[in-house]
């Protein structure tokens, strides 16, 4: 009998610590996301603040070197798509070609970076929600298994040779649903708020491009942009991103 019970006790215990490891993970992702949602939406709050009472969108260029944040550096991807080379004139009809188009796919892909930033971690949660109950079904079903065996070994179907071991394997299942219902919410929680952030970085983005358009989409190169190493194709943006 023991040959035969222990390799179904040995997969009960692995699924049971397999939840585990699921439930360490959540609670550990959460804590994560928490304090990077958090701390994004304190930098981006202080950068507005500061952008928008800049006195033209030359002046704030700086501020988007400098300031850290996902609002920051889809400006400064704006300001290296509309930045005026040295030694050409802001009057060059050179300097007007495609610079619309640039600006527009420069602020869209930036915004598509910061996303990426914002999900990583969430495809883990939520594949957690939906996979724990099954995986805790599995061990329900293994213990069933083991259990029914176990009875049919001693011969006898009471209740109290019955209750015992499929109570123990209903164990699983619940761990299983306790498990999945955390993840679910976290999921769902920090994927709204993904969202809402990714509306706010568009709507900046709109207002940047209506003040690109403003300035004819060209500005010129802020001393700390040229300093750092920035170019109009916006490398050092990737770089920093």
């Amino acid at each position: 009998m023991n040959l035969i019970a222990s390799p179904f006790e040995s997969i009960e215990h692995a699924v049971i610590w397999l939840l585990i490891i699921f439930s360490v993970a959540t609670w550990g992702l959460a804590l994560l996301k928490g304090v990077q949602f958090t701390r994004l939406k304190r930098q981006d709050r202080k950068f507005h603040q500061q952008f928008w009472a800049a006195s033209s969108l030359d002046s704030a260029a700086e501020l988007a070197h400098n300031q850290p944040g996902a609002a920051a550096r889809v400006a400064l991807a704006g300001y290296a798509a509309i930045q005026v080379p040295d030694g050409a004139q802001a009057t060059d009809l050179s300097q007007a070609i495609n610079h619309q188009d640039r600006l527009e796919r420069a602020l869209r892909q930036q915004i598509v970076r910061e996303r990426r930033s914002l999900e990583t971690g969430l495809a883990i949660l939520a594949s957690i929600g939906s996979t724990s109950p099954f995986i805790g079904l599995f061990g329900t079903v293994w213990g069933i298994m083991s259990a029914l065996k176990g009875i049919s070994a001693a011969g006898s179907a009471s209740l109290e040779t019955v209750a015992g071991p499929i109570g123990a394997a209903l164990v699983a299942t619940g761990v299983g649903i306790a498990v999945a219902v955390p993840a679910v919410l976290v999921y769902n929680y920090f994927l709204r708020r993904l969202k809402l952030t990714a509306a706010d970085l568009d709507d900046f983005a709109h207002d940047f491009y209506s003040l690109a358009q403003k300035n004819a989409f060209r500005v010129l190169v802020h001393p700390a942009l040229k300093k750092s190493g920035a170019t109009p194709t916006g490398q050092k943006v990737k770089e920093a991103s």
